[in-house]
């Protein structure tokens, strides 16, 4: 398999009126645009996987737990190809498949429904764990989490499972933007590197440094990406 090459159609200035044709979670807003260059990066130069291999093996896996807000992760899919542009104006509607969160039945490209804090990185895990149990050492397992999904405990087991582990092909992307109720002693980065897994903090909205931390090597441990966003409208 081949890295996702950037859609001629689109481009990162596109995300914009892409998210602006979503209407009524309003309140979410902030949510999902500290997501937005995230997401960008991941899909334009990272994962592994188009529409046309979404249901390959091989595939990276991406398993969005902040689900809560998912307007940036749709905008992201549509210019990537993964669903008609068309889809957007619908957002939330009672015959529409992007809902308030992501259904993996409905949305194509999805990996899981989400949107329930604390989530997400316990179903990498597994994933993470299920590939290598299978043979398929290849396909990165990557999952994007809000800071203030920390406050629950189901995610630091995971951490603490996942580096005793060595899960190498797993990746966790967290985005810290002052939402959780906790904070740690040296930072977000340092909670990870307790566990054993190999973390760095980065500026959320600098795509170059997103690129180069996402891409950084971690030989026999898992990987925690810290993107430091200020939420905006």
């Amino acid at each position: 398999m081949t890295q996702t090459t950037a859609d001629a159609r689109f481009r990162y200035e596109d995300l914009g009126p892409l998210m602006a044709r979503m209407t009524g979670a309003e309140k979410h807003g902030p949510a999902a645009t500290s997501t937005l260059d995230v997401l960008w990066v991941l899909y334009d130069r990272v994962l592994r996987v188009t529409p046309a291999t979404a249901s390959d093996p091989e595939r990276d896996r991406f398993l969005l737990s902040k689900g809560h807000g998912p307007m940036a992760y749709y905008a992201v899919l549509a210019a990537k190809g993964f669903l008609p542009v068309e889809w957007l104006s619908g957002f939330g509607g009672y015959d529409s498949p992007l809902g308030h969160h992501p259904d993996r039945t409905l949305v194509p490209g999805v990996e899981i429904g989400s949107g329930s804090l604390g989530h997400g990185l316990p179903l990498a895990v597994g994933s993470a764990l299920g590939l290598r149990a299978q043979g398929l050492g290849e396909p990165a397992v990557w999952t994007l989490i809000g800071d203030a999904e920390l406050d629950e405990g189901s995610n630091h087991e995971a951490i603490a499972y996942a580096g005793s582990a060595g899960l190498e092909r797993l990746h966790t992307v967290v985005i810290d933007n002052d939402s959780a109720t906790h904070g740690w002693r040296g930072g977000i980065a340092s909670r990870f590197e307790a566990a054993g897994w190999s973390a760095v903090s980065v500026d959320g909205r600098d795509h170059a440094a997103l690129y180069a931390a996402f891409t950084a090597p971690h030989p026999g441990r898992p990987h925690a990406v810290v993107a430091r966003v200020e939420k905006k409208a």
